[in-house]
């Protein structure tokens, strides 16, 4: 069975990130099943998201009853209880969804979620520090990790690439990287070709490994 981007989605654990990646979901249209332990929460979400109910995601009967089998994609959003994190994400298995995410709160936590069968672990607090880490460093305006070791970014042309043809300037072979868009001080991004000619004012997308992508935007 083939996932889609609008498939139905359970969100188990409507802490800060569930909650708002459960609403987040919502208003882009698609349908939630929104799960706490919690009555008080699942009271406080009532009018933002239409399925939102309160159950036991450690008890294999009422994932049942609830018809989570029947849903392709889940996230299980539980943080600070790891030991329901754990087994919510293996009953979760268990009923074999195809497509779990599990939050975890550590790189240990992850590992485990990752032995007991989530296909993603999203590690938030952790990669948002790396983030703002990156950003905060060199001239990057916003990046995005892909697949461990290479990465898009968003950043300015270095000088000694201002003014030359992207086929002359010796960008790839010198750094590794490769200049994918551009988009000048009144225009909307556009897709580099060999021709192209980096001005001042312009920011470029820029792909290659982590290390060159930090490396080409520490240039002056």
């Amino acid at each position: 069975m083939a996932g889609r981007g609008n498939d139905p989605v359970v969100v188990i654990g409507l802490g800060r990130f569930g909650s708002s990646l459960a609403v987040e979901l919502a208003r882009r249209g698609t349908e939630v099943l929104a799960i706490d332990s919690r009555p008080k929460v699942v009271q406080s979400l009532a009018g933002k998201l239409t399925h939102v109910v309160a159950a036991d995601s450690t008890d294999l009967e009422a994932l049942r009853q609830l018809g989570v089998p029947d849903y392709y994609r889940a996230v299980v959003a539980i943080g600070t209880d790891i030991e329901s994190s754990i087994l919510t994400t293996s009953l979760l298995v268990e009923l074999e969804i195809e497509d779990v995410w599990a939050k975890a709160v550590s790189r240990d936590h992850g590992r485990i979620l990752e032995r007991v069968g989530a296909h993603h672990v999203i590690l938030p607090e952790h990669d948002m520090g790396e983030r703002l880490a990156r950003l905060l460093n060199g001239r990057m305006l916003d990046y995005m990790g892909v697949d461990g070791n290479y990465a898009l970014v968003k950043t300015r042309p270095p000088r000694e690439f201002v003014g030359v043809p992207l086929a002359r300037s010796g960008l790839r072979r010198k750094y590794g990287v490769t200049v994918v868009c551009v988009k000048g001080q009144h225009d909307e991004f556009t897709y580099a070709a060999a021709d192209t000619v980096l001005s001042y004012g312009d920011v470029i997308i820029i792909a290659g490994t982590v290390e060159q992508v930090e490396r080409f935007t520490e240039l002056p």
